[in-house]
């Protein structure tokens, strides 16, 4: 009964759970922090939710209806009526034109979420089993992120999402993601960005997004991938401008993919 409560009570309170992870008996999306993740919670909300509730109550009128007005004691003679032409063009072209309704918003959804604008970082996030590897191209940057086990959590740090390597991104930018994997199927997904892609071994997808808020924000390998699929868990800190500017600093003397020379070290800490 405890459970039930909390149920109906999250259809309420959904709407204020936190934008960076989900919330215990949560129903609905998690709040958007990105443009593309409004469009999408606005078009489920706002056109599929009503139709699907309009779809269903129709459905059961009907089968009430029918249960009542055409039971056994009611028609003793059941009508031999097979046809009705009216009925079958209704039932063929309502659905038509409601599975038009929702394909042309949808579209217009995939259409953005498919044209990449002009990136302000790139990210490369490859999966491996079971650990995510994250390089920026342009910064010379290589790391590798594993979730952090229950027994090493910090305050504040959620089970099976908090990473021990975050991907740092600046806020209002424009962030494209190349997702590949190593060795099977695995999948880059942020709900509060709405963005979701497959990482398929030998090709690299391309996905993107644009942070309008400043947080931590939390996501999972959305592809079973194998024993350890729901332990690889994906964290993105969005951060200002300056923050970043001081974490990619740090970031290329730590994570740097080639050797740097000790002048390259001086100018960097000169930085």
């Amino acid at each position: 009964m405890k459970k039930i409560l909390y149920i109906i009570l999250s259809l309420f309170t959904a709407s204020s759970a936190l934008a960076n992870q989900p919330k215990d008996w949560q129903l609905g999306f998690q709040d958007p922090a990105s443009d593309g993740m409004r469009d999408i919670v606005n078009f489920h909300n706002n056109l599929l939710l009503p139709i699907i509730i309009a779809i269903s109550v129709f459905v059961l009128f009907l089968m009430v209806y029918a249960c009542i007005r055409f039971r056994a004691s009611r028609n003793p003679n059941p009508s031999k009526t097979t046809h009705n032409v009216t009925v079958e063009i209704l039932w063929t072209l309502i659905p038509c034109l409601i599975l038009i309704v929702m394909a042309v918003p949808s579209f217009k959804i995939l259409y953005k979420q498919d044209t990449i604008p002009k990136a302000d970082v790139t990210v490369k996030a490859i999966g491996y089993q079971w650990y995510w590897g994250y390089e920026y191209p342009d910064e010379n940057i290589i790391f590798e992120s594993y979730m952090i086990e229950t027994k090493d959590l910090k305050e504040n740090q959620p089970r099976l999402l908090a990473v021990d390597n975050e991907v740092v991104v600046p806020v209002n930018k424009v962030i494209k993601v190349l997702i590949t994997a190593n060795d099977v199927l695995h999948a880059w997904a942020l709900p509060s960005f709405g963005v979701k892609r497959d990482a398929v071994p030998g090709r690299i997808n391309e996905t993107w997004f644009k942070a309008e808020k400043v947080g931590t924000y939390y996501g999972q390998c959305s592809e079973l991938c194998g024993i350890k699929h729901a332990f690889m868990p994906i964290t993105v800190k969005v951060v200002s401008e300056e923050d970043y500017a001081e974490w990619l600093m740090g970031a290329k003397i730590k994570f740097a993919k080639e050797p740097l020379s000790e002048n390259e070290n001086i100018k960097l800490a000169g930085n």
